[in-house]
Parts: C-alpha cells; structure tokens; sequence
C-alpha cells in the first residue's frame, strides 16, 4: 500500500501490511515494522526504526540529525516502539555519540501536533505530550505521563512516573512522579490524585502517596528530613520505594 509518488530507499526495510501515502520519503537505514500506517508528506530518515501498528500523520519528520552543535556526522539511532501515533508536525531526531548514540521512544505514547523529541531523550510508554510540548536533549521521560500544551523540558532534567505537568511549564529541574507541577517557574502542587484514581491505582496506594507529598511540601521538614520520615512510615510500598528512589538519584534536583 505505497502510494506511487512516496519515494522509498532501496536500503529501507518494510514490513507487511505498511501504507505509506504520497509524497512522503523513506531514507536509508529505515526499517518500519508490520502495519504501520505513514501518512502522506512524511520524511523519515535512518537509521531508525519504527515499531509496528505506529501511526505517523502528515508533515511529521523523523530521524533527522539532531539539532546539537556537537554532532559530527556520526552514525546514531532513532527507535520508537510499538502503537503510537504520532500528529502533524511532530519532530523527533536521532541521538549524538556523546549522550550514548541512541534516541529511544517506548510504546502506546500520543505525540500531539507540533510536540518535539530532542536527541538523547529516553521516553518511556503511555504518555501524553500535548500540542508543542518539547523535550531538550537528554531528557528521560518515565511512563504514563501527560505533558500539556506549550511544555518546555531543559536538557538532562528527568519527568517522573505518572506526572502531571501543566500548560506552559518550564521544567528546570526533575519533576516528580506522581505529582501535579505547574508554572512558568514550576511547582510542585501534590499528588495528582485525579489522574492516579484514572490509571486505576488503589485508593491505599494514593493514601500512601498523599502523605509522602504532605511530608514532601507541607511540613517544616527539608528534603533529607521528609525522606527519613517517609522511609520510617512507608518503606516496603513499590510507589513510595520508587519516589524516594527517584529523588535521592537526581542530578539536577527535584521540583518542591
């Protein structure tokens, strides 16, 4: 089901059932994966793969060089998983020597129009990024999260399982799972307890949660302090384990 006027590299890998529309451009080193819907006026460019039953809409360009001055022309990767859809305008390059050669997109994400995946990120599955959400090199991006519209995400910070992150925020720090974090200057406002309640987590699970972002935010304790009393109280709780994980193992900080 490709349309005659899409142009497809001989070096290009298809799988079956692939619809490829017209206009659009398969490079070199490509491979697409069973049933794999590309849109019409598509550029993708290798090396790249593309996992199956992935849907590309219209002027989306993937696998281009990343946008880094550093870059030299080395050979690096693109990945995307398996079932995600990816909109008009959607951006995603490939990664550089120096941030480990290998940009990396997991299964079932939603990639709304004009979002962008800078190279080096490491995005998990099943989030949301919202119309001209952005990524800055070497971002990690954890699973089930929404990134609402006009998101801007500095380069190495890290978005937590299950985070929540509000229309026009400007992340420069780790922003923590579970929680709601909003602003142009972001901050932490809790636990998202709507959307836990939403995937389903156990109303024990998100108790446990609540607490651990009162002791967090809310009390007269630093950072250290609240994590001892969280470990004292809730240890053993794969969530609770998780979030005190991820914030002793920041870089950069945590957003509070």
């Amino acid at each position: 089901m490709i349309h005659p006027t899409a142009i497809i590299s001989s070096r290009a890998r298809l799988g079956g059932n692939v619809t490829v529309g017209p206009y659009s451009i398969i490079g070199d080193h490509v491979t697409v994966h069973d049933d794999v819907e590309i849109a019409g006026h598509v550029v993708v460019e290798g090396p790249c793969e593309i996992g199956e039953g992935t849907r590309i809409y219209p002027f989306a360009s993937i696998g281009q060089p990343p946008q880094d001055l550093k870059f030299k022309g080395e050979e690096t990767r693109l990945v995307i998983g398996q079932r995600n859809v990816i909109r008009e305008y959607v951006t995603m390059n490939r990664g550089t020597a120096g941030g480990g050669a290998l940009t990396s997109v997991g299964d079932d994400n939603l990639f709304l129009a004009q979002s962008h995946v800078a190279h080096d990120c490491i995005v998990g599955s099943g989030n949301v990024f919202a119309n001209n959400s952005a990524l800055a090199g070497h971002v990690t991006v954890g699973d089930q999260t929404t990134l609402t519209a006009y998101v801007g995400v500095h380069q190495f910070c890290r978005i937590g399982d299950h985070a929540f992150i509000g229309g026009f925020s400007k992340v420069v720090k780790d922003a923590l799972p579970y929680a709601l974090t909003d602003g142009v200057e972001a901050k932490c406002y809790g636990a998202n307890t709507v959307g836990l309640r939403r995937k389903g987590i156990s109303n024990e699970v998100i108790r446990h949660i609540q607490r651990a972002f009162r002791l967090l935010l809310a009390s007269n304790l630093n950072t250290a302090q609240a994590l001892e009393r969280i470990k004292a109280e809730m240890r053993g709780v794969p969530e609770i384990d998780y979030l005190i994980n991820f914030i002793e193992t920041s870089e950069r900080g945590v957003t509070k």
